[in-house]
């Protein structure tokens, strides 16, 4: 035969305020919830590390074509600063948002292309569209840094 549960202590069924509540792991029993991924998994990567990733692919595939990449600096940003308190010199007044920009060494800082996220985000549908567009943009920065064609520094660019 089954032992007689104790009635609750305190009022109401409520544990007294001296008495411990009971621990329970969750309302269904069920245990802790965990994260949805581990943090190694790419759903655990934000949109901004995805895109920088895209831009690090394309900068490593040009390297390996013309090595004095490595002295080249290229970054990330969301948005280019437009009017006259923008650091890059855009203007205001421009029908395109530009996707890139490249920006000529000066008192001592090196070369710089800076790919603009939202700008590329906003064109593409997905990841893969993405990826294309990154690479084009990147080319397209580095021919206007080195003053050749876009088709002589990527012989792809173009075809995919």
């Amino acid at each position: 035969m089954d032992s007689p549960v104790p009635p609750p202590a305190g009022a109401g069924g409520n544990p007294s305020p001296t008495e411990p509540r009971p621990r329970r792991r969750d309302r269904h029993g069920r245990g802790m919830r965990g994260p949805i991924a581990p943090p190694q998994v790419p759903l655990s990567v934000s949109r901004a590390d995805a895109f920088v990733d895209l831009v690090h692919d394309s900068v490593e595939r040009l390297e390996r074509r013309w090595p004095q990449l490595s002295e080249v600096e290229f970054s990330v940003r969301e948005v280019p600063r437009l009017g006259p308190g923008g650091d890059e010199g855009l203007a205001a007044d421009e029908d395109t948002v530009p996707l890139g920009r490249v920006l000529p060494s000066e008192a001592g800082r090196r070369d710089r292309i800076v790919v603009y996220r939202r700008p590329v985000e906003i064109r593409t549908k997905n990841r893969e569209e993405r990826a294309l567009l990154v690479h084009e943009v990147v080319v397209e920065q580095v021919a206007e840094l080195l003053g050749l064609a876009p088709e002589s520094v990527d012989p792809r660019y173009g075809q995919d």
